[in-house]
């Protein structure tokens, strides 16, 4: 047994921290697939797998509970590898290190994966218990959510049988999200011309780090620094003030995450030195002011290096650093429906040389309203094209509509009221859900979605609450033992 198994409930944790020990970044799940189809084998339950790579595991219903509706519980087997810049991992061999810090369980050096391998790990706490009285469940695995939702995007209306689905992906425990906001990439190709460095020139490398980062959706109002945006703000002011050529620059990884560190490489006139050196260890304490305790590990550092050989074209560097200049990032409207709801937002996700000389910018929006996905989606596009950019919109991913009469969340808040003796709240959520692309593929689906509280997911200060992994147990077991007759309005409480 692992360090997890003495937490409560103990199958969660000790699922989980098997999980834990398999690679699974997105598109890289085979190694988490051939785990669960090895699973369902060894507790003789049916199980199949898609073209995409979506497994299903089927759990008969208890011997007296036939009529029950089938209810479907929903995960994904992907998820977010960041690591800290030092620590040395592995991502398609090394195995995520849990453990445990006062109230949190947390990872060392990277995400835990929390998102989603507790709601895997429920799954199959739930599959091997012998136990449950309830009616037939089916638990589904999808993959890839985190990189592009190919795997719910795939779905075939005739995958799995239930029409009662809980999602199993929330990170805020008391808050049942009936809505998830829809969204899509705008991603920009800017190509540059590659010039001489001319001689009498110093070089600096120039990093932004310690930046909290986060989850695009869930944290994108929270007023994180943006490391991309930052840099730019840096390289932008020493271009007009002192005269610069940019060779490098490297911000940002993941589509879905704001991005935490930032690095880029000049150079200077000689004479510029000092100035340069200067500017930056100043602008330290100015961000030092602008942030206060919300970014309180933030350093910014510039180190004399060898001057590069070359550098991109001056005209280049002004329409790429313009770009990024007026590029928005963050929230760009609140809902008018549900009070402290982003409705819009834009995330400026990545910036990266590439060897042929092209810069790649990557960025993310989320709407409730479609028609506002696209417009932000076209201010971005408009700042790329001003540039010179070679723009490409990503298909994206619809939303999913609220219902209050859904039947699963009367059944949900029932349950969560007798357990805790209080009113959960109900809410839309403005990180894309996979339910948005299952709401619009299986038609009739009442879905609900909930989980235990998770902090700092697609950061390598990612943590999980213990306390709330025992209420989340709780309310799912509850409301899986009330899930009422086929065909029967008539709720069990």
């Amino acid at each position: 047994m692992g360090i997890l198994s003495e937490l409560n409930p103990a199958p969660i944790w000790i699922y989980f921290e098997e999980i834990c020990k398999i690679p699974r970044l997105s598109k890289n799940e085979g190694k988490i697939r051939s785990y669960l189809i090895n699973f369902a084998s060894e507790h003789n339950l049916e199980s199949k797998e898609d073209s995409a790579g979506n497994i299903l595991i089927v759990k008969p219903a208890f011997s007296g509970f036939e009529r029950r509706k089938t209810v479907v519980l929903q995960s994904h087997m992907d998820m977010v590898g960041e690591k800290n810049a030092d620590f040395p991992h592995n991502w398609l061999t090394d195995p995520i290190v849990p453990y445990i810090e006062g109230e949190y369980v947390k990872a060392r050096g990277t995400t835990l994966g929390a998102d989603d391998g507790i709601g895997i790990a429920s799954q199959l706490a739930v599959l091997s218990d012998t136990n449950l009285k309830a009616g037939k469940i089916e638990c589904l695995f999808t993959v890839d959510e985190e990189s592009g939702m190919t795997g719910a995007i795939n779905l075939k209306p005739d995958f799995f049988q239930g029409r009662t689905l809980l999602n199993l992906d929330s990170e805020d425990e008391g808050i049942l999200f009936i809505g998830c906001a829809g969204g899509m990439d705008t991603v920009g190709d800017l190509s540059f011309e590659s010039v001489i460095v001319p001689d009498g020139m110093t070089g600096f490398e120039i990093s932004i780090t310690g930046l909290h980062g986060g989850h695009s959706g869930d944290e994108i109002h929270k007023g994180y620094g943006n490391s991309v945006k930052l840099m730019n703000r840096i390289l932008w002011n020493l271009s007009n003030q002192f005269g610069i050529a940019l060779t490098w620059f490297d911000g940002g990884n993941l589509r879905n995450a704001i991005p935490r560190e930032a690095f880029a490489l000049i150079s200077t006139d000689e004479s510029n030195k000092d100035r340069v050196t200067e500017w930056v260890n100043n602008f330290q304490s100015v961000l030092n002011e602008e942030f206060g305790e919300i970014e309180k590990d933030l350093r910014i550092t510039i180190k004399e290096v060898e001057p590069p050989l070359s550098a991109m074209d001056k005209e280049s560097q002004v329409r790429f650093l313009s770009c990024i200049s007026c590029c928005p990032h963050g929230v760009i409207a609140w809902s008018r429906e549900m009070s402290d709801l982003v409705e819009t937002s834009t995330n400026l996700a990545s910036v990266s040389f590439t060897k042929d000389n092209k810069i790649r910018i990557i960025t993310t929006q989320r709407s409730s309203l479609e028609s506002s996905k696209h417009d932000v989606a076209g201010m971005v596009e408009s700042c790329m094209k001003l540039a010179g950019a070679k723009v490409v919109h990503s298909d994206g991913y619809p939303g999913w509509k609220p219902s209050m009469k859904s039947e699963i969340l009367k059944i949900t808040r029932k349950s969560y009221m007798n357990l805790f003796g209080r009113e959960p709240l109900v809410r839309a959520i403005h990180a894309g859900l996979e339910c948005g692309l299952i709401y619009e593929n299986f038609k009739g689906i009442d879905m609900i979605s909930f989980g235990p509280s998770i902090r700092g997911a697609h950061t390598p200060e990612e943590k999980i609450e213990i306390r709330t992994v025992e209420m989340f147990w709780n309310l799912l077991m509850d409301v899986i033992k009330n899930i009422p007759d086929n065909g029967s309005r008539k709720l069990p409480y």
